[in-house]
């Protein structure tokens, strides 16, 4: 982060909402507010939410917005907190409920970033056990800046981490590019193994004698939030520039590791500093770029896996935290596309959440607040037209037609996307009563949405092609 210094293939569902994302329209819910400095939300499976204090402290957050008294963990005498340093992100085990393991990344004695294990109270759920510390890693910093700050679980039961470059400006020693240090880098341990964890046998860089075992990618500037689809398995980052460009990068599932994201040899895809950089070296550009301006600092976020039948559903969610402006990433006939979910001034956005159920949640370290991203979603209903549109299905069901009870004299914009979230056909149209053909489609599930009139309608599709 940068600190300021059935067998009908089609019959169930519409719904009308006055918003149009491609506006900047979007709708944040207030969930919570009083929190000091929220750097971090998750879940341990359950209905609780998770929020760290930059400071050393872990608060719990029940599903109606109350805060439980008093805090699920106090470290704020280990911890050395100011600009970018604190305590900066939590993880649960996959098997929380039977072991209370959870792990902590925090700047404390040294000015070093620590991984560390704590394990809940055995007679409390909603207390963790302070004195339970066992220590994984010990990274000195060189500088107050950059230290990444986050860590997951990924589907493979691993633990991986995210570590800036070190700080300064520019990455003077070349930190994120050298293979012996685990600054500027992503690592990947196996916390159930070892002493006091081992390194996968299928880590990139496995018993390498030139590059540190613990990598799984490289050439990382400061890492603020990186996520796993839940559905796909798919790691996304949020990487924080430089001067000029913020990057989101994306690594598919499946894929075996050892990316060079490039900095410093880039910033972003362009050329930063090729000083020392490898000329041969194979670099993973990112996925999407956006210039400074207004905004200054990427803060990450999460591919949304609540409600199936939100219009949000597999779009990526990110934010700047200068600009406190939030946007969606999906991907539509190949090419990524970028819209705009809104602006909300005042919040110096830090982190986004996922709940146990997938839905997204957003907070502020400026503003001690924590909202819900209105994901638009609605109980599924068996409607088939509403009060202004119709859409009907053309036997033998590869085509729709879109009927409006007026003249259609603005533009309906008309897309249709599968329940990974990508999308297969997108059109904007002032034809009345328009068809579609989707004889191209394979068997499955859809949505329909449909943008008119300062209204959004959607539908789910059935299609047997």
């Amino acid at each position: 982060m940068k600190w300021i210094y059935n067998l009908f293939p089609v019959l169930i569902l519409i719904l009308c909402i006055n918003s149009s994302r491609g506006q900047g329209t979007g709708k944040l819910i207030p969930f919570v507010s009083g929190l000091n400095s929220v750097v971090c939300i998750n879940n341990a499976g359950d209905s609780r939410l998770f929020v760290v204090d930059q400071h050393g402290y872990i608060n719990i957050v029940n599903q109606d917005g109350t805060i439980i008294s008093p805090s699920f963990l106090d470290i704020h005498n280990r911890v050395v907190y100011g600009g970018e340093r604190g305590l900066l992100g939590v993880a649960f085990h996959q098997q929380y409920h039977t072991n209370g393991y959870f792990y902590v990344n925090y700047i404390g004695n040294g000015d070093s970033t620590h991984i560390s294990r704590f394990k809940v109270n055995s007679d409390n759920p909603n207390l963790a056990d302070p004195l339970s510390e066992l220590k994984l890693l010990t990274i000195y910093q060189p500088y107050p800046n950059h230290n990444g700050g986050d860590l997951n679980f990924g589907p493979d039961g691993y633990l991986y981490i995210g570590l800036g470059d070190g700080g300064s400006e520019g990455d003077p020693d070349n930190r994120s590019q050298d293979p012996k240090q685990l600054l500027g880098k992503m690592l990947r341990i196996d916390v159930d193994h070892g002493n006091p964890y081992a390194v996968p046998p299928t880590n990139p860089f496995y018993n390498s004698l030139t590059t540190r075992n613990e990598i799984w990618a490289l050439g990382l500037r400061n890492p603020w939030r990186f996520s796993f689809d839940r559905l796909t398995g798919d790691l996304w980052i949020g990487d924080v520039g430089q001067d000029a460009i913020e990057e989101i990068d994306l690594q598919s599932a499946g894929d075996p590791g050892g990316e060079n994201y490039g900095w410093r040899c880039y910033e972003g895809n362009q050329v930063y500093n090729n000083s020392l950089c490898n000329l041969n070296a194979s670099y993973t550009f990112p996925v999407y770029t956006y210039p400074h301006g207004p905004e200054c600092s990427v803060t990450g976020g999460y591919v949304y896996r609540g409600s199936s039948s939100s219009p949000y559903f597999g779009y990526y969610f990110f934010a700047d935290y200068c600009s406190d402006r939030i946007w969606t990433l999906h991907q539509a006939s190949g090419s990524w596309v970028m819209e705009d979910f809104g602006q909300f001034t005042g919040n110096s956005f830090s982190t986004f959440g996922e709940d146990a159920s997938g839905h997204l949640y957003i907070g502020g370290v400026g503003s001690g607040n924590i909202f819900r991203i209105d994901d638009l979603s609605t109980e599924i209903k068996d409607i088939t037209k509403s009060d202004d549109l119709n859409i009907l299905q053309i036997p033998p069901g590869n085509k729709i037609r879109i009927e409006n009870n007026q003249d259609n004299h603005s533009i309906m914009n008309i897309s249709v996307y599968d329940i990974g979230g990508i999308t297969h056909y997108q059109i904007n149209t002032m034809v009345s009563n328009p068809e579609l053909d989707l004889s191209f489609l394979t068997s499955g599930t859809y949505f329909l949405s449909v943008m008119w009139n300062g209204k959004k309608y959607v539908r789910k599709l059935i299609l047997l092609n």
